[in-house]
Parts: C-alpha cells; sequence; structure tokens
C-alpha cells in the first residue's frame, strides 16, 4: 500500500510540478491538483505480473513522467521570458544558448555543477518513481485489500476527471499534461509544416528580394549610415511608469542636448517579430523585408540566394558592416548575410573585462563605430548590437572619458561590482532596477557618441530589438523605440513623413511600423534624385 500511495503522489507531483510553479509565478488562483495519468499509471502498475519487461515498462513510464515535466518546465520559461510556448519541433537549437547564458552568468564551474546537480536530481527521482511503479512478487488480485486500492484509484480518477471536465468545478480541477502535452506539441509540428509550406509561397512572389528602383539610395548622397539596436529596448521601457522614472529624464534630457548641439531627432516605433530575446529575427526582419518570428523562416531565408538591404547599399557604393560585440564564437552567417566587414568580440579591440552577458560595455562599442566610420575609403552602412542591457542587468557602468577609453582595461576596476546573476533571477524588483538603469545607461552613450561623432554626413538610427522578459516588464505587445539623428534636417525628414514625430518620444500604438516594413520604405524614401 506504500508503494501505491509513494507512486501516486510522485507521478502526480512531477507532472502537475511545471503547473504549480506556474501558478504561483502568475498568481493562477486555482491550479488543476489532480493528473489523470498519474492515478491510472500507479493504479494500473500494481496489476502487472513480476516480468522483466514490466521491469523496464516502470523504468520506461518513469523516464517519459519526468521527460514531460522537463518539456513543461521549459514551456513555462519560454511563457515567461519569451512571452510564447515551447515548440520542440523548432526551438531544441537553443539549448545551446541555454548554456552559454549559464556559463555567461555562473561561470564554467558552477554551470557544470549546477549541470551536475540537476542531472542526479531527475536521475533519483527517476528511480524513485520506478521503484514506486516497479512490479510486485505477487500481483494483487481485485479482491485484495491492496487491488481494491489500485481499483479504487483508476476508477476515482476517472470519475473525477469525467466530473470536471463536464462541470468543471474548483474542488475537482484535473488535468491530463502527459496527453496535453503530446496534442499540443504535435499541434505544433502541424503547424511548422504548414508554415513552411506558407512561407515558401510568400518567397516564390519575391523570389530574388531585389528592389528595382532607379539611383538606388542616391538621396543619401553619400551619407554614413549607422543601424544600431539596443538590447531589449522596448516600449515598455518609456511605457512602464516605474521604469519610465529612470529612463524617460535620462532620454529627455539627451535629446535635448543633441538639439541644443544643432542635431535633429526624430522618433517612433516599430513592432518587432520577437519578444524577450533572440534579436536575430528582429536583425533578419529588417534587413530582408520579411517578417521572421521563428527559426524556420529565418534559416530559410538564411539559405536562400536573396538580396536584402546589404544589396541595397552595396548598389549604392556603399560598404557594409556588421558590429556583433555579443558573437564570441564562429558566425559564418555573417558572410551568408553579405556583410562585407564582419567585427565581434573577437575582432573588436577590446582588452578589458566581460561583465557576464555583457562582452564589450556599449560606450566601447560606439567608440569603435566611431573609428569605423573615420577610416576613409567612401560611405558605410554599419549595423550594431549594443549589449550593456541585455538581461541580467547585474552592473550599470559609468561613462568614462572617450579620450581615455583607450583598449577598455579603464573598465578593469569595476569588473567586480554589481549584483551576482543567480541572486538577481529571484527577485524581480531588483531585475527591474537593473533592467531600467542599464537601459538609461545605453540611451546616454548613444547620445554621447552622437554629440562627439556625428558630422552632416552620418544618419544614425537607434532601434530596440525587442521587449524585454515578459516576467520582468510586464510587457504584452512587441513596440519598441526608435530614434533617427543627424546633423541635416533633410536626412530625418522621410522619417517624418513616415509617421515619427521630433523629440524623443514615440508616438502611441497606431504610429507603429512593422520592422518587415523598413527597408522597401528606406530604399524607396532615399531614392531618386539627390
Amino acid at each position: 500500500m506504500t508503494r501505491l500511495v509513494c507512486a501516486w503522489v510522485l507521478v502526480n507531483a512531477v507532472l502537475l510540478g511545471p503547473t504549480w510553479l506556474s501558478a504561483a509565478l502568475t498568481g493562477t488562483p486555482t491550479p488543476p491538483w489532480i493528473s489523470v495519468e498519474a492515478g491510472l499509471i500507479a493504479g494500473g502498475m500494481i496489476f502487472l505480473p513480476r516480468r522483466p519487461w514490466s521491469r523496464a515498462m516502470a523504468w520506461i513510464i518513469a523516464a517519459g513522467v519526468l521527460l514531460t515535466a522537463m518539456v513543461w518546465f521549459g514551456d513555462l520559461v519560454f511563457r515567461v521570458s519569451l512571452g510564447r510556448p515551447l515548440d520542440l519541433s523548432l526551438d531544441l537549437y537553443l539549448l545551446d544558448a541555454v548554456r552559454r547564458l549559464a556559463v555567461g552568468n555562473m561561470g564554467t564551474l558552477r554551470a557544470a555543477a549546477a549541470f551536475v546537480l540537476l542531472t542526479g536530481l531527475g536521475a533519483g527521482m527517476s528511480f524513485a518513481i520506478a521503484w514506486a511503479l516497479g512490479p510486485r512478487a505477487k500481483p494483487p488480485s481485485p479482491s485484495d485489500p491492496l487491488g481494491r486500492a489500485a481499483l479504487g484509484l483508476v476508477v476515482s480518477t476517472l470519475v473525477l476527471t469525467v466530473l470536471g471536465l463536464a462541470a468543471e468545478p474548483v474542488a475537482l480541477r484535473v488535468a491530463t499534461p502527459s496527453a496535453t502535452l503530446v496534442a499540443d506539441q504535435s499541434q505544433y509540428l502541424r503547424e511548422t509544416r504548414a508554415e513552411r509550406i506558407a512561407f515558401g509561397a510568400d518567397l516564390a512572389e519575391w523570389p530574388d528580394g531585389r528592389i528595382d528602383i532607379g539611383q538606388p539610395l542616391a538621396r543619401l548622397d553619400g551619407t554614413h549610415v549607422v543601424l544600431a539596436y539596443l538590447e531589449s529596448y522596448g516600449m515598455a521601457a518609456l511605457d512602464d511608469p516605474e521604469l519610465e522614472a529612470v529612463v524617460g529624464p535620462r532620454l529627455e534630457a539627451g535629446v535635448a542636448r543633441l538639439e541644443a548641439a544643432g542635431l535633429r531627432v526624430v522618433s517612433g516605433r516599430l513592432t518587432s517579430p520577437t519578444l524577450g530575446g533572440q534579436s536575430w529575427y528582429a536583425h533578419g526582419t529588417m534587413l530582408n523585408g520579411l517578417w521572421l518570428e521563428n527559426q524556420l523562416r529565418y534559416e530559410i531565408v538564411l539559405a536562400s540566394d536573396r538580396e536584402n538591404l546589404l544589396d541595397d547599399f552595396g548598389r549604392a557604393g556603399y560598404r557594409t558592416a556588421t558590429v556583433m560585440p555579443a558573437i564570441t564564437t564562429a558566425w559564418p552567417e555573417a558572410d551568408r548575410i553579405g556583410f562585407d566587414e564582419v567585427h565581434t568580440s573577437r575582432t573588436i579591440p577590446y582588452r578589458g573585462p566581460p561583465f557576464y552577458w555583457v562582452t564589450v560595455p556599449d560606450q566601447f562599442t560606439w567608440s569603435f563605430i566611431g573609428d569605423l566610420l573615420a577610416d576613409g575609403g567612401g560611405p558605410r552602412f554599419v549595423e550594431a548590437g549594443m549589449v550593456s542591457s541585455h538581461a541580467p542587468w547585474t552592473l550599470v557602468l559609468p561613462l568614462i572619458e572617450w579620450d581615455g577609453l583607450g583598449d577598455g582595461s579603464v573598465f578593469e576596476p569595476y569588473r567586480q561590482d554589481g549584483y551576482p546573476p543567480e541572486e538577481m533571477w529571484w527577485d524581480v524588483d531588483v531585475l527591474r532596477d537593473g533592467y531600467a538603469r542599464s537601459t538609461a545607461y545605453s540611451l546616454e552613450a548613444m547620445v554621447e557618441f552622437a554629440e562627439r561623432y556625428l558630422d552632416d554626413g552620418t544618419l544614425l538610427i537607434v532601434s530596440g530589438d525587442h521587449q524585454a522578459a515578459p516576467w520582468v516588464t510586464g510587457a504584452e505587445g512587441a513596440d519598441v523605440p526608435v530614434h533617427v539623428v543627424a546633423r541635416d534636417s533633410a536626412l530625418v525628414a522621410p522619417f517624418l513623413a513616415w509617421g515619427f514625430q521630433h523629440g524623443a518620444l514615440p508616438g502611441g500604438p497606431p504610429s507603429a511600423r512593422r520592422m518587415d516594413e523598413f527597408r522597401q520604405w528606406f530604399v524607396e524614401a532615399y531614392s531618386g534624385e539627390r
């Protein structure tokens, strides 16, 4: 009898544990507390004869129960961080990103220790479930006390299921986590197949991606163009009163300084294809003029020979470059995208310390971009990613005197500052404060770059890539702010015609454009006679 109770309690707790955790995080008042599969498994396994295959079945079921819980936990993480469910048919590639995130936040040794601990915990849980479900020396008959208890567990589970599905009273909240998981993932797989067909049809309508237009980008008249993304800079930073109280004054004061220095600033908003992470979807959408909202679409475009915004600039005589300090490994995709120059953390001449996920402080990255623009050799288009506002927002650096940046060693004294990431992840208030202050730092670094480096021949476009994790900001939409800065008013005029407005603050949601609209509009707006 003890093993029967242990089996039911263990399986029920493991299957519904992620649901209970989700309810605790989201404030759901009545999460399910009975798993249909737990009652059927625990009660049904009692009657199996003691055979090698029945012992193997107990281990298979234990592994299946644990795998179900792991996938549900992954789904919970995706919902609170990316605002969408886990899709096994598309998202398994992110396991490596999880590993790198763990190493970046905890260090290699602590990440390895955490992995060993979790593996041991999973193995121990599997052993406990397999022991509780294992066959008895003599299976009970339905007339024995144990047999009656097991049969009663199965029957009562079925009755509660029928009642719960029929009337859904609070006291009879039941769930079928394993069956629901299989159904959901099967549906996602069917949708992925349909998505491949639908996106293929979209590409067939514009197979080469070429924008045929006379005198491409001639109205830029050889002006440098910098398209920079501020990590996790979403509209929540300006719409949420608590976050805006930190970010808003710094942004408005910075824009006032720029305007006093003779620079024109206009602002608007764009809708990103992603939320909470996966910045490359936003980058790819802006460059290709296609809505790349998942890895399938991104990889299909990457594998094609379609033209993108880099080709548009290339035909106008521009040299294209990307500056991505967050890329710490080989990045062959950059060549497939088509950049003339690729600058990652390996080639950016930064010799200061990394700050967890922040491999290079924004101020140093901006300084490096300024040096690129001053190199000469014709006009440049530079796409860049700023990472100082990347989670977990453990440290906000001061802005250093620009002439004293050197090779970045000046940041060494700040290596140990800030909260350890493992302490911050559990305190949302601390995370929100860190997010607001790091975003304000990133905006101020951008302002000082514009003051120092923007001449009459440079157009600066600064956009958020996506909203930060919803569980930190509470963000629901996917809109991000965009700020456009130039000394020549003619350079920002097309953005005003597109719905942007003067000053630091974007307009309301009705004014938002989607990121996939940017490429076609930009090329058309800046082409034709000079």
